[in-house]
């Protein structure tokens, strides 16, 4: 099994990354939103045009 993040060999202690580097890039990347679940419902979809749309509004 190789690394999901730089695809280096995996370590048993940080299993399934190559280390606690990799381990962190992974989680600061769930944490900043840079990955994703899709989904489906109407529900989610709305919101995220809302979150979108304030966005936009927002002076930068």
């Amino acid at each position: 099994m190789s690394c999901p993040v730089c695809k280096a060999k995996t370590d048993p202690a940080y299993r399934p990354f190559c280390s606690k580097r990799c381990a962190d890039i992974d989680l600061g990347n769930w944490l900043t939103g840079a990955y994703a679940v899709p989904s489906d419902d109407p529900e989610d979809l709305e919101n995220a045009v809302e979150q979108i749309e304030a966005g936009a509004m927002r002076p930068h």
